[in-house]
């Protein structure tokens, strides 16, 4: 029986990558599927990974209705098996509830991909809705790391150097342009999101190259002497 399975993780834990490997491996053994993104960070109708691996995908938009998408392929003569869906946290609550409707109506396996909260720690809707629904949520088990070294957890967002926590919830691109501030995205364990320290402000506040996950604040007062 075909399933609903969401790999979910935040930036910099290979989920663009995983995806196009999933694509490989159930095309190498005869299956046709399609492949599905939005708004990835290399344009429109493409699946790129941060290690430099791309593939032309359909670009999805807020009209497109997945449902539709699998009927008039197989119409047409097509075969369906799977969709691979990257950047699935920016698909709508509705495209995901049509998502659900392949696999259960039309038994085509779905695949999809995609970060599960923004830069405020908030859940994407489509995120949100995706482990609602999904027969299996996965998370993706090569941890991205924070500048300190313990996993990351969270995304944070930066405008001009500087982590931010409001703002649209969607800015695509590592160096985008938002007002008159540069866009940038760096992952961070939960301790120093809430910090709001990234790995430059750390470095700003340490000498050392490789910051220790201190209260530097505290650190930074003198002891008195004794005697």
């Amino acid at each position: 029986m075909a399933t609903l399975t969401y790999f979910a993780g935040t930036m910099d834990s290979g989920k663009s990558t995983l995806a196009l490997q999933t694509n490989h491996n159930h095309s190498e053994r005869g299956r046709r599927g399609v492949i599905f993104s939005r708004s990835d960070r290399a344009g429109e109708g493409v699946v790129s990974s941060r290690l430099g691996l791309q593939h032309e995908a359909a670009e999805v938009g807020d009209d497109t209705d997945f449902w539709t998408e699998v009927i008039g392929r197989r119409t047409h003569g097509g075969v369906v098996d799977y969709l691979i869906c990257d950047e699935a946290q920016f698909y709508s609550e509705e495209q995901v509830e049509q998502l659900a409707r392949v696999v259960d109506e039309l038994d085509v396996d779905v695949f999809a991909f995609g970060i599960t909260t923004d830069f405020r720690t908030r859940l994407f809707p489509g995120s949100a809705r995706l482990v609602e629904l999904a027969d299996r949520v996965e998370v993706l088990q090569v941890p991205a790391l924070c500048w300190c070294g313990r996993r990351a957890t969270h995304n944070a967002r930066t405008v001009d150097g500087a982590m931010v926590t409001e703002g649209e919830q969607v800015v695509v691109g590592d160096t985008a342009e938002l007002g008159t501030g540069v866009v940038g995205y760096e992952v961070l364990c939960r301790r120093h999101h809430m910090r709001r320290m990234t790995a430059s402000s750390a470095r700003a506040v340490s000498p050392s190259p490789d910051p220790l996950p201190l209260d530097l604040e505290v650190c930074s007062v003198p002891r008195p002497r004794s005697g």
